[in-house]
């Protein structure tokens, strides 16, 4: 921080170094001239946790709605990076390096908050609705901020953000992007649009709203998969099933699960690509039709029924993946299917289709690499640091929420937003986010890789000093300095 003969302070917590006058915020809203002195605006965030038995930590009770956030007598808490400000470039050691005891051992969490110009957010939406084709672009407010990558299994995958749609496009789509990232990652809802495809609002822990329409459920498997789980269920009920989807369309009397059943032939023709037993390709294109075809008739992916094999007053159940769209039919003398009324029998399989379906649902995740100078705020050799975290002596956590830290070089780390503390997220003008992490380690452990020992400070100590706010630890979270996550507590 410098100051002025105008009493302007310069904020040097990151690259922007905004000049704040007397009573006003810098551009991240994080710092403040009040009184003249550089104020971090929001409080450093502590998770606090009851320990119920040995090894085990459990939420505090939902009856205490007025609790002022000062820590309970037998818990236990953990500094997190949200709200204890940045020093990047990290010319200095982090902002916290916290030391304190678990299970009779030394520990220390490194806390910091980086500036995350390289990241993004990967969004996993469960529906089998079709939102848009690979690699087109997906906008917000008529700015590309991402892209659809692949269908996973029931679930469209999007990618937000990266470097270049904030910093290597225009002015304005870099500040739509960062604005469309904090968002998803502060848990609210952000509406999208697919070039060549759908619309929609996503919400992280929220159905996703397609074309203006809640989605309810992700399917149950592809057509071939659905044939599997349940044949057994529709022997003896109908003489043949497809189920339509735009993967896979599986075909029952054809599938390998119903010759082991011993159905008869039907004698039906798919029109499509066949792959395997049962196993249709490419009967329609995507869309928002059955079983994410753009077909709204599924007797159009039906070729003439075999005369040979085909009889009058065969039976037909066409069924989609979700068990959204069903229907039942019989053959004519013509061997015509004649759309009727479904048997209740038959009905109860739709139903079991629909229940073995899981809420349509969206996911987001935020994904960062935590290189650079951030490393240098942990320790003066900065590749021991990353060699600990990829040989499991050091547990990184953002926000408290574990994270997933992808194999290969540097620190590309993954965390599911949900497991983090609301408004864990924010952001810098550059424009980056700014995202809590947390590095823990035995002390012994951040002595050999060259941490910045002058500047550790005891737990009691931050808590006392701080000016803070306390959240309820997530119990689906594990402990951070819980043995098990470090291979020096395991057993060799």
């Amino acid at each position: 921080m410098s100051e002025s003969d105008e009493g302007i302070i310069i904020c040097d917590a990151c690259p922007v170094l905004c000049r704040i006058r007397e009573g006003r915020a810098g551009a991240c809203d994080r710092y403040a001239n009040i009184g003249g002195v550089l104020t971090r605006v929001d409080p450093l965030v502590v998770a606090e946790a009851t320990q119920a038995r040995e090894g085990a930590m459990v939420a505090f009770l939902s009856a205490e709605p007025e609790w002022d956030g000062s820590l309970v007598p037998g818990s236990r808490a953990f500094i997190t990076g949200i709200g204890a400000s940045t020093t990047y470039p990290d010319y200095k050691p982090a902002p916290f390096i916290v030391a304190s005891e678990h299970e009779g051992v030394d520990m220390v969490t490194v806390v910091t908050e980086g500036i995350f110009s390289y990241c993004g957010v990967k969004l996993k939406i469960d529906t089998d609705r079709y939102l848009g084709p690979e690699q087109a672009s997906v906008r917000q407010r008529g700015e590309a901020v991402g892209h659809v990558t692949t269908s996973e299994y029931g679930s469209q995958m999007l990618t937000i953000g990266g470097v270049h749609h904030l910093t290597g496009g225009s002015k304005r789509e870099g500040k739509v992007t960062c604005e469309t990232m904090l968002a998803l990652c502060n848990k609210e809802a952000v509406e999208l649009a697919v070039d060549g495809g759908a619309t929609l609002t996503v919400q992280a822990g929220q159905a996703p709203i397609v074309n203006g329409v809640r989605e309810e459920r992700m399917r149950v498997g592809c057509g071939s998969a659905t044939i599997g789980m349940f044949a057994k269920q529709w022997f003896g009920r109908v003489d043949e099933v497809v189920v339509v989807d735009d993967h896979i369309t599986g075909v029952l009397t054809e599938h390998k699960a119903g010759r082991y059943l011993g159905i008869a032939e039907s004698g039906i023709a798919i029109k499509g690509r066949r792959s395997t037993l049962g196993r249709y390709f490419q009967v329609a294109e995507p869309g928002t039709g059955w079983g994410g075809t753009d077909i709204a008739d599924p007797l159009s992916i039906l070729g003439p029924f075999d005369r040979k094999l085909a009889r009058p007053g065969q039976t037909l159940l066409m069924v989609s993946a979700t068990g959204e769209h069903a229907a039942f039919y019989r053959l004519n003398e013509d061997l015509q299917p004649v759309e009727g009324e479904m048997p209740e029998a038959l009905a109860s399989t739709v139903e079991r289709v629909r229940e073995n379906c899981e809420p349509a649902l969206c996911s987001v995740l935020f994904m960062a690499g935590a290189g650079g100078s951030l490393r240098a705020g942990v320790t003066e050799n900065p590749v021991r640091l990353t060699r600990s975290v990829k040989e499991s002596l050091t547990f990184v956590t953002s926000g408290g929420a574990p994270v997933f830290v992808w194999p290969g070089g540097g620190i590309t780390y993954m965390v599911d937003v949900l497991r983090m503390p609301d408004r864990s997220f924010g952001s810098v003008p550059t424009p980056a986010l700014v995202a809590p992490i947390e590095f823990t380690m035995r002390l012994e452990d951040y002595r050999l890789l060259g941490g910045h020992m002058d500047s550790v400070v005891r737990l009691e100590t931050v808590m006392d000093s701080a000016h803070r706010s306390a959240v309820r630890w997530d119990p689906e979270n594990p402990w951070p300095m819980a043995r098990k996550n470090y291979k020096w507590g395991q057993d060799k």
